[in-house]
């Protein structure tokens, strides 16, 4: 193997060459690497050739579980939703929540607002007050001179909304925005709204250097022009609702303690950020798996989440609670900035499916759905932690993780899962259990067939 591992012109390689240059300078040229990754390669090149051009670089694919989730009712229709995820007990717990709620009145979620927005990062040298004049005297020039970038936006019902100029010198000196507020329809966005601030830039520039201002007031330096991906004026709201006393479906489960204890956990996420994490990737379990399915960004989505979780100088739980007069009421308030038109929904096959299962919403109901899942997720981890803990049920799920990672073939499957179905599921239980089945006495030695 090699020493030198630096190369130029990596990216000009075919995938082939890629693979066999990595295999050879980090793998000690083990051709089983070579196997392993073209045994992901899809067997249709059409399609593989797709793959390969949503990145750079790419060699092979990764795959991620597909799964759905069937009996969500939301706001009066039935809807099978799409989930990609790797975690065990996800999809599960959708489904289980899911159906619980159904026989509830189902979700309703509310669309609230669908504003984007994106800034113009600046340091200019003079009095601010001046500036929010000039930019008042030019703003027209920002909406006709980007008309050729707007106008089928614009016949969509999108466009740009507002433009205003914020000062931030007092965190940092002589550091300006110029904030613009954007609606794009069914689309994501990110490209129209980031075109649409680098041409507001240069439409700064060029207006501050032919005004009658002071030659310190004319210089400008653009430091960035960028969309945000916290969106806190493009919110969806679900919630579900009952009565206490139908809280619970297990007669071993009181609903008014039940009822109690889960307000409680809400109670402990809004004043503990170590919970309130922990909470709060819960609910991402849900939001993220559709939001993949659906080829969206989910670090987008993330990042917008967990910055509103904070907007109360405080990082709290996305999910509230109020119980009232005997009736529950549960619910999400969370910005989703997603798209249903561009991006990936027209040529990743999987995509594409997934916004077929769902009726081809548009951006709102995609939102709607989303928030549906995040919701589900939330409840039902909430419902686990407070009655009968959280690993029962995951464990359960997981035991089919460990017992392919130890080798058990079919029947020995059968057997341990059939042991495990009225117990706890525990590691070192499973591979005891499963060294007992292989005659191995020794506890906590695996031995794998040949």
């Amino acid at each position: 193997m090699s020493n030198n591992k630096a190369i130029k012109g990596f990216s000009k390689f075919s995938k082939e060459a890629k693979i066999e240059w990595i295999t050879n300078e980090y793998l000690d040229g083990d051709e089983q690497f070579i196997h392993l990754l073209k045994s992901y390669w899809h067997e249709d090149s059409k399609v593989q050739k797709i793959h390969d051009e949503f990145i750079e670089n790419t060699i092979t694919n990764f795959y991620i579980p597909f799964g759905v989730a069937p009996n969500f009712l939301i706001n009066d229709k039935i809807y099978c939703i799409p989930m990609a995820i790797e975690e065990s007990s996800v999809v599960a717990a959708a489904s289980k929540n899911a159906s619980f709620w159904m026989e509830r009145g189902g979700f309703k979620s509310t669309v609230i607002s669908t504003t984007k927005i994106g800034h113009v990062h600046f340091a200019w040298y003079g009095d601010f007050k001046i500036l929010k004049d000039f930019v008042e005297t030019i703003k027209s020039k920002f909406f006709k001179e980007t008309e050729d970038l707007t106008r089928n936006m614009k016949k969509r019902g999108g466009g740009i909304l507002e433009i205003d100029v914020i000062n931030r010198s007092d965190l940092e000196p002589n550091y300006y925005q110029l904030q613009a507020k954007f609606e794009t329809c069914d689309a994501m966005g990110a490209n129209f709204i980031n075109s649409l601030l680098e041409k507001f830039s240069k439409i700064l520039e060029r207006e501050l250097q032919e005004s009658n201002l002071s030659e310190k007031e004319k210089k400008i330096t653009i430091i960035m022009c960028i969309l945000s991906n916290y969106t806190p004026e493009c919110i969806v709201k679900c919630e579900v609702n009952c009565k206490v006393d139908e809280l619970s479906d297990d007669p071993k489960v009181d609903s008014n303690e039940f009822a109690k204890k889960f307000q409680q956990a809400i109670h402990v996420a809004n004043i503990e950020p170590y919970r309130a994490t922990t909470h709060n990737k819960g609910i991402f379990n849900g939001i993220d798996a559709v939001v993949i399915a659906t080829g969206n960004d989910f670090r987008a989505v993330e990042a917008c989440g967990h910055t509103y979780a904070s907007k109360s100088g405080q990082y709290k739980s996305l999910t509230n609670v109020e119980i009232k007069n005997g009736q529950f009421k549960f619910w999400i308030e969370i910005p989703l900035a997603v798209g249903t038109v561009g991006g990936l929904t027209s040529l990743h096959p999987m995509v594409k499916f997934s916004h077929q299962l769902l009726g081809n919403p548009n951006a709102e109901k995609l939102m709607e759905i989303i928030a549906a899942a995040g919701l589900a997720q939330n409840f039902g981890a909430l419902r686990s932690l407070v009655t009968t803990g959280i690993q029962k049920g995951h464990m359960k799920m997981h035991l089919l993780n460990i017992l392919n990672q130890l080798g058990a073939d079919k029947t020995e499957i059968e057997l341990i899962k059939d042991h495990f179905k009225d117990k706890v599921v525990e590691h070192r239980a499973v591979v005891n259990l499963f060294n007992k089945i292989r005659g191995v006495e020794k506890e906590n030695t695996i031995i794998k067939k040949n």
